[in-house]
């Protein structure tokens, strides 16, 4: 039987399973693997062992791996002459505050009926559960059809991607060996803003920084101390105020550093694509887009660093009026990094900006909140191509590659770790309302990413 015979094979395998893969989904998303709670701890573990059970059926040798925090599963199939690849997920899932605004218990899964076509609602449905099985139905449909599992693969799901993966990367160091493969898939992304299929190639990396400022030994009356006394929300305004020029330009020295202009490729790429800013501002109350003079709107969000306050406090901000010198100020402060921006450098950077405005008798502290690289993909690996074809084959538009505004770490942990570039393709949606109440995902997504995926195999083996 040939190639072609043996995927559509598949491929009709995974329709006519599809009731029964539904099924295995909702009980799999019964289970409340909230990794960021004590209290659930032991249904982290629950969801782990579900999904051993699983893969042990399929023939995967799989196994629950323990951690300081919640466990892996890592499972194999057979060894082979194939490409080795990685695929990866996670089983854990955010919390479901509040719940109030749930229509239905977070953990009592269904499939709802809506005008764009039915939907998967629960916790979890489409960030991560929903996306991880659909690698897992794809292996089962390939080995109904071909009496086997594909050959070299290495799954690894995770339990504690929610709250900050503080094992994963001690995991992927003493685990190396085992772990590296010629690719990773990564399932955690979705679809283009206009429901075509994408291949993520490039994440914005992260640095994240607290700073607090001090002055006097208490808060101040600013009509007896106004003028003379430093105020550490001044101080603090005046840092934060000239990080940025009229331009839109980060002041930092040596901030672009490392920063590579868009390819005229992608650039051709990225304006096909029809990006509004406008409609896409519209959508939060706002028209105008602001940035970096002379850049189009994707290219800012996908391939130009970014500096940003994200929290600032200090004073009386209560009901009425205080007025006060306050004793202490503090801010919240991020980067997103592209190309080679080091995101140490950049940190270091930021603190020196701030000392400079600094009294001598005014202290500050700085407290660091995660930094990671950003991470770009080599296309021109013909995996590229041959699951971009696939997926134009199954969803029947042609598939886009993408950049990612957001940072997911996992991807730049593979990439230092285990020293290889991933692949990342996911099927969610926009109105997925991942991370609030209602959460969900369509059952189109669910069905055709499970095709898409067996496709992808079927390229690569």
């Amino acid at each position: 039987m040939s190639d072609e015979a043996k995927l559509a094979q598949v491929l009709g395998q995974l329709d006519a399973g599809l009731d029964a893969a539904l099924e295995r989904l909702l009980d799999f998303l019964r289970i409340p693997s909230i990794s960021t709670d004590p209290a659930h701890r032991g249904d982290v573990r629950r969801a782990a062992e579900w999904l051993r059970n699983e893969l042990e059926l399929l023939g995967f040798h799989a196994e629950i791996r323990d951690t300081p925090g919640h466990p892996m599963v890592v499972a194999h199939s057979q060894k082979g002459d194939a490409r080795p690849l990685l695929f990866y997920g996670h089983y854990d899932v955010q919390p479901v505050d509040p719940l109030s605004l749930w229509d239905r218990p977070p953990f009592d899964p269904q499939i709802q009926q809506t005008p764009a076509g039915p939907v998967i609602r629960a916790r979890g449905a489409a960030d991560d559960k929903g996306q991880l099985m659909t690698f897992v139905e794809a292996f089962r449909a390939w080995k109904a059809v071909h009496g086997s599992l594909p050959s070299d693969l290495v799954l690894l799901f995770e339990g504690e991607e929610e709250s900050g993966s503080p094992s994963l990367r001690p995991f992927l160091g003493a685990n190396a060996g085992e772990l590296r493969a010629s690719l990773a898939m990564i399932c955690d992304t979705g679809l283009y803003s206009d429901g075509r299929p994408a291949i993520t190639t490039q994440l914005r990396g992260l640095v994240g920084e607290e700073v607090v400022i001090r002055a006097a030994d208490r808060d101040l009356h600013s009509g007896s101390f106004g003028g003379l006394a430093a105020n550490p929300i001044m101080i603090l305004a005046q840092a934060l105020g000239s990080l940025k020029d009229a331009s839109g330009r980060v002041t930092l020295p040596g901030f672009y550093d490392g920063v590579e202009e868009l390819s005229d490729t992608l650039r051709r790429d990225w304006e096909a694509l029809g990006f509004d800013a406008a409609d896409f501002l519209g959508g939060v109350g706002l028209r105008e887009p602001i940035g970096e003079k002379g850049r189009m709107p994707l290219e800012m969000v996908w391939n130009r660093p970014t500096a940003e306050i994200n929290g600032i406090a200090g004073g009386y901000a209560g009901d009425g009026f205080k007025t006060v010198l306050p004793a202490e100020a503090r801010a919240k402060v991020s980067f997103r990094l592209t190309g080679g921006q080091d995101p140490e450098r950049i940190r270091a950077a930021f603190r020196a900006h701030v000392r400079h405005f600094l009294p001598d008798d005014c202290t500050v502290e700085f407290h660091p909140h995660g930094g990671s690289m950003a991470s770009v993909m080599d296309t021109s690996d013909p995996a590229f191509a041959a699951a971009k074809a696939a997926l134009s084959e199954e969803w029947g538009r042609e598939a886009a590659y993408i950049g990612a505004g957001g940072s997911i770490p996992v991807a730049g942990d593979f990439k230092e770790i285990l020293g290889m570039d991933s692949m990342l393709i996911g099927f969610g949606r926009d109105d997925d309302r991942i991370h609030s109440p209602n959460e969900k995902y369509d059952v189109e997504s669910f069905a055709k990413g499970a095709r898409s995926w067996a496709r992808i195999l079927a390229t690569l083996r």
